[in-house]
C-alpha cells in the first residue's frame, strides 16, 4: 500500500499553515516553494483540502491560505480521506472460487444471506486498526513532536 504524492504534499502544507511562526495566511507560490511542488499541482490540492473543510482560501492581497480549524482537530485521516478518496482498501476479488468458499464464515449472523470471506475480514480489521491510528494522529501532534524535538536539540547542544 502506498499514499499518493498528493497526501505527502497535503500534510506537508497543513503542518507548515499550521506552524505558530506563521501569523498571516500563506499563498499558495510561497507554499509551493516551500514543498518544491509546481503551484498548480499544489493549488489542485489545496481545492481539494478547502472543498473538505480542511483549509480555507482568502482572497486579496494579503490574501493565501489557512486552516479552517485548529490543527488540533485536523486529523491524519481526515487529510488521507481528502486526497485518497473514501474507497475500501481491500476488495474480495475471488468471491466465486471454491477457495473462496471454503474460507468463508457462514455462522456470521450480521450477513446472513452473504459469506464473509475471512481473508476480507483480516484486511477489513486491518483497515479499521490504521483508520483509528491516523484519527489519532493530528497536525497539531506533529507540530509538539517537532517542538519537543527542538527543545531537546537545543539543549543538548548548549551542554
Amino acid at each position: 500500500m502506498q499514499f499518493a504524492k498528493s497526501t505527502d504534499y497535503a500534510l506537508h502544507a497543513l503542518v507548515h499553515l499550521a506552524n505558530p511562526e506563521h501569523e498571516d495566511k500563506i499563498g499558495i507560490k510561497e507554499l509551493a516553494e516551500m514543498l518544491n511542488v509546481s503551484e498548480s499541482y499544489l493549488s489542485k490540492i489545496m481545492t481539494q483540502l478547502r472543498k473538505d473543510g480542511l483549509v480555507r482560501a482568502v482572497p486579496g492581497v494579503k490574501g493565501g491560505y489557512e486552516l479552517s480549524r485548529p490543527a488540533s482537530q485536523i486529523t491524519f485521516l481526515d487529510v488521507i480521506l481528502s486526497t485518497e478518496g473514501r474507497q475500501e482498501m481491500f476488495n474480495c476479488s475471488n468471491s466465486d472460487s471454491r477457495q473462496h468458499t471454503s474460507l468463508t464464515d457462514e455462522s456470521n449472523e450480521l450477513k446472513k444471506n452473504q459469506r464473509v470471506c475471512r481473508i476480507k475480514e483480516v484486511m477489513d480489521n486491518a483497515e479499521s486498526t490504521l483508520n483509528q491510528f491516523l484519527e489519532s494522529q493530528t497536525i497539531q501532534s506533529i507540530l509538539d513532536k517537532a517542538s519537543k524535538n527542538c527543545h531537546h536539540q537545543d539543549s543538548t547542544v548548549q551542554s
